[in-house]
Parts: structure tokens; sequence; C-alpha cells
């Protein structure tokens, strides 16, 4: 479903190269959730842009069920979902109203439109405000709009880049349980996040990205019988320079 080969993005500093990321390759198949991991800065989001056409390589490319993003971004985009805790919803429409508006751009047939609304309020538990202006919902409401939106062309793709940043207990487990039904639906997921912990509860592999490259790609079982460490926080750990505060400095 999704193939990554050699991705690379070098920008311009100051008058020198800065590379954000550099070779990554990896796969991900279909009803698998795989996870970017890495801290901040370590290349996640950047790749994410790149997958979604939103940002051009340096060198390599991204496929999404054969398509190179390189040569047919539009029909990529048409295959990816998008959730980002930085997204927003327009705040003077109604959820009913940003649902269709979307589902045009993405030429969702109009008969279809008010039936995926439906399906989607129902599984989101978002009927209560759907006919609501956006601006007068809470953080929580309007993350369950975002992941409707995310669906409202079916893709068989989604991209989450730190779903859970910004969310309580409650939103969080959420998140969890729309993971837990992509893969049920049989999609292929890059959850893209720093926090481990809930990685662990998610994913079914792991990129560890740490200043651009993937340093370790596989099950956790897999990363385990590498490293000689039995968590991702462990292994995550080994990865970092020493800082400051470290027993070692």
């Amino acid at each position: 479903m999704i193939q990554i080969d050699q991705l690379s993005r070098v920008f311009q500093s100051g008058g020198r190269d800065l590379t954000a990321v550099e070779g990554v390759s990896f796969t991900v198949g279909q009803g698998e959730v795989f996870g970017l991991l890495g801290p901040n800065g370590a290349g996640k989001t950047t790749t994410l842009r790149m997958i979604l056409g939103l940002l051009q390589p340096t060198s390599g490319d991204a496929r999404v069920q054969g398509y190179p993003v390189s040569r047919q971004p539009e029909e990529v985009r048409r295959r990816l979902g998008l959730v980002s805790a930085s997204a927003g919803v327009y705040p003077w429409l109604t959820p009913r109203e940003v649902l269709t508006f979307f589902a045009e751009l993405y030429d969702v047939p109009a008969p279809s439109i008010a039936e995926r609304s439906g399906e989607l309020s129902e599984l989101l538990q978002i009927g209560r405000f759907l006919d609501q202006r956006c601006a007068t919902l809470s953080t929580g409401q309007k993350q369950r709009v975002n992941l409707a939106l995310a669906l409202m062309h079916d893709p068989p793709v989604v991209l989450m880049d730190e779903p859970t940043r910004g969310l309580d207990v409650v939103g969080s487990e959420l998140i969890f349980n729309y993971i837990r039904l992509l893969r049920e639906r049989n999609k292929a997921v890059i959850v893209s996040t720093h926090r481990l912990d809930e990685a662990a509860r998610l994913c079914d592999r792991f990129g560890l990205l740490h200043r651009g490259q993937l340093r370790h790609c596989g099950t956790l079982e897999t990363l385990q019988r590498e490293t000689g460490r039995e968590t991702l926080t462990e292994i995550f750990l080994d990865l970092l320079e020493p800082g400051p505060l470290s027993p070692s400095a």
C-alpha cells in the first residue's frame, strides 16, 4: 500500500545544507499500523509532507498503491486521509457543511455524501453537534470532526501526525479506538508520534527516526533482538547522544 524508497530532503539554511531526512525506506501493508517514531526535529513531519506531495523530496520517492508522488501527486492525494493535531475546522461552518465541502473536493458522488456523513456521524458520535457552528465546539469535538474528515472519501491510506497532542485521556482514547477501527477496515496507517508508550499500544511495526535517519525498523520483537532492550523507550534512548544531565556527562 505504501512504499517509501530512499526518501531524502535537504534544506538550505544560512548558506549551508541542512539534512532533515536522509535515505529513509520502509513499507506499510494493508491493515497495518506503522509507527514513525522520534523526538521533535527527527524528520517525522517532513517525511509525511513528502508522502503527501506537499514537499518535494531532494531524492527518492514515495508510492501509494503504486502511484509515485513525484509524478502523480493528485492520484496519491486521492488515496490519502490526514489526521493532524494542527488541523483546524472552518469556525463559521457546521460539521455537516465541512464534511460536505471536503467530500466535494474529493469528488465523492453527491448521493453518497449524506450516507457517508451519517455513517461517520454515528461512528464518531458527532450527531448531537452536527449542525452546530464549529467555532462553538470543544477541542475534543473538533478532533472528532477532523477524524471524520479524513475518512469522508474512504481512502485506503491514513496518515496521522501527532494525533493525540493537546488531548486529554478521553480524547486520546478516542484516537486509539479510531486507529483500531482503521486496522479493522484494512487501511494502511502511518502514525507519527514521539509518544512511545502510545505507539507500543497501537502499532504493528515501528520505524525509529533520529536526525533524519531510520535507525531501526521492524516489530517490537525484532527491535528487542537487535538491541537487547525490552521497551521502545530504552531502545530509543540508546540512539540519543548523552545530554548534559545524563550519567555519562
